[in-house]
């Protein structure tokens, strides 16, 4: 794999003060970012360059996975103990589906678990971590209503439905309210945000829009993909529309007005933010799963412009997902195209370099 060099000058500590400094947003952000930086996942097979000017540095394979086993990473949640759960997607055309999806844990030494198995024919795509330590997943079983929709892990480490979906949907990406109380679902196929109580019951179409739609003349029709709940509102990529929204929350818990804050993102999947005050985000394309468009992680600023910081060169192959603990950024790659090369890659968030790219 190509690998990139760039030299530059390390920046001095009061010069990264001074980064700080023009742009209080982010400087807050990179402060609690600072407070709470954590270890990541023995990493090994280095698949990128450590550079001094760039955002995003010291790029890592920390596992790879089967392919042809159908160990296709999708989803990612980074959990306060070092651990990171991951979304196995188990089947695609590639792979005939052949193999049942699965929900896996790697611990912070790499120790690897297998938490859920589905079906053949099946997905988990997305997970969540609710604040009470409670996983929740997304099952995608076509056409299956007594299976499709979202579950959790009870306490002895069973799964328990949460969330009846109806056959022709397409959960996909999750998110849990600061709250704890409401579990909000991403319908990839019917262009609509389910919510559900976390305890369980009849899930209610809590936003159906055109902005979260499909594209049905795509190869791939997804829309609404990603979903993160952040600052009392839920941000959802549209994958096939390369959209960025933000849909406020209002105190009854409706939605507000939706917000496009970036476009011309072509395949954007799932993404996560810098910290839980910050609003930039790390957003995957995955470009390789449909042929349409790059694979790269985009840094997205509040204002709507953005820029790659990571790229094929890199080693990203079908990037699904990102997840930041500290100034630790981890990445999905579902190694669609050949070679197949699934895995889970880390990186370094340089945070100089951000500021910098935030003001430039």
């Amino acid at each position: 794999m190509q690998q990139q060099h760039q030299h530059t000058a390390r920046r001095s500590a009061p010069s990264a003060r001074r980064f700080l400094k023009r742009n209080v947003g982010i400087a807050l952000a990179v402060t609690a970012t600072a407070a709470v930086l954590a270890s990541a996942p023995s990493a090994s097979a280095r698949t990128g360059g450590s550079y001094s000017g760039s955002i995003v540095t010291d790029v890592r394979t920390a596992a790879r996975f089967d392919f042809a086993a159908g160990e296709i990473p999708e989803n990612i949640t980074a959990n306060p103990d070092g651990s990171v759960t991951l979304s196995m997607l188990g089947s695609c055309a590639v792979c005939q589906r052949t193999h049942g999806p699965e929900l896996m844990r790697i611990s912070a030494s790499g120790e690897r678990t297998v938490l859920v198995t589905g079906q053949v024919g099946e997905a988990i795509s997305g997970n969540a971590r609710g604040s009470d330590g409670t996983v929740y997943y997304a099952l995608w079983a076509p056409g299956n209503a007594d299976r499709n929709g979202v579950y959790k892990l009870l306490a002895d480490g069973s799964p328990q439905r949460v969330a009846a979906l109806p056959a022709d949907s397409g959960p996909n990406g999750l998110a849990v309210d600061a709250a704890g109380r409401t579990l909000y679902i991403a319908d990839s196929l019917k262009g609509t945000i389910w919510s559900v109580p976390v305890s369980g019951g009849s899930a209610t179409p809590w936003l159906t829009d055109a902005a979260l739609a499909p594209v049905p003349t795509e190869a791939l029709p997804i829309g609404a993909n990603g979903l993160r709940f952040h600052n009392g509102a839920l941000w959802i990529s549209n994958f096939n529309k390369g959209t960025l929204l933000r849909v406020p929350i209002t105190p009854a818990g409706a939605p507000g007005t939706i917000r496009q804050v970036a476009g011309g993102l072509p395949n954007i999947d799932d993404l996560s933010f810098l910290t839980p005050y910050s609003d930039v985000v790390f957003a995957a394309q995955n470009g390789s799963s449909s042929n349409n468009g790059p694979d790269r992680v985009v840094v997205v600023y509040p204002n709507g412009t953005y820029k790659p910081v990571l790229t094929s060169t890199d080693g990203l192959a079908s990037p699904s997902a990102t997840a930041v603990r500290g100034d630790r950024l981890y990445i999905t790659d579902g190694g669609v195209p050949d070679p197949h090369d699934p895995k889970l890659q880390t990186a370094r968030i340089n945070l100089p370099a951000l500021l910098a790219g935030a003001v430039h």
